[in-house]
């Protein structure tokens, strides 16, 4: 029987809390978004992370690359990127080896976040892998990739280091959650259809300098899912 939608543990909210039931409850349902955009198409989700089990850890450095089992021989992540990089929301690897990197939203204001970084060196690292990830993309480079929309940019550099510099095969997976009422209530602004999220999203996208069809659009997968979906899903068991 799937867990009583408000017994998630507490401090778990909006895309936390959907993307954690999703995952130890509602597997099946974040399955069938996911899958059948992957080439080949894979048939199972071994997932690595938030795992109930393991009180729902997210992991970022190099234990999200052992989480996932596979090595960076070919450019290594410290070269890339400084401590304290990303922390994904998800990970999970295929049947047929492909690793997910999953990033979740429940509204319009998690696309938006700058560059944090204060370090000089670190501030450098990133600048330079940034800049490597737009000329590999055809991006300009006056394009800001630094605010207001950051994360998108590290966690496309994220999936060029791995793709293109090591070889692995790598996907990007957003999902996009729709109607979360519990934030809207917060004044937030939470689309309710999947039309709504694609305009958020071609905005960002605009403004990073993305092209269509740029040469990592093929291993960017976005699924939206309804949280009444999930509600009845994980109710049912």
């Amino acid at each position: 029987m799937g867990r009583d939608m408000d017994t998630t543990p507490v401090g778990a909210r909006g895309s936390q809390k959907w993307l954690r039931i999703l995952v130890n409850d509602c597997a099946g349902l974040l399955g069938e978004h996911i899958l059948c955009e992957l080439s080949p198409v894979a048939n199972e989700i071994r997932w690595r992370s938030p795992l109930e089990d393991e009180g729902y850890a997210e992991y970022k450095d190099g234990d999200f690359i052992n989480r996932l089992g596979i090595r960076l021989d070919k450019r290594p992540l410290e070269s890339f990127w400084p401590s304290s990089g990303p922390r994904w929301d998800g990970l999970g690897v295929t049947d047929k080896g492909q690793v997910l990197l999953l990033e979740a939203k429940a509204h319009a204001g998690e696309l938006r976040s700058e560059l944090l970084a204060t370090h000089p060196r670190s501030k450098e690292l990133i600048d330079s892998s940034l800049s490597e990830t737009k000329a590999f993309l055809g991006v300009p480079e006056e394009a800001d990739w630094t605010r207001p929309f950051y994360q998108y940019a590290n966690r496309l550099a994220h999936l060029y280091l791995l793709h293109a510099l090591n070889e692995i095969d790598a996907y990007l997976v957003y999902v996009y959650l729709i109607g979360d009422e519990n934030m809207q209530a917060n004044s937030t602004i939470v689309p309710r259809t999947v039309r709504e999220w694609e305009s958020a999203v071609l905005v960002e996208k605009m403004a990073l300098g993305l092209r269509s069809g740029h040469e990592l659009s093929g291993r960017i997968v976005k699924v939206f899912i309804d949280v009444e979906d999930i509600v009845r899903r994980a109710c049912r068991g």
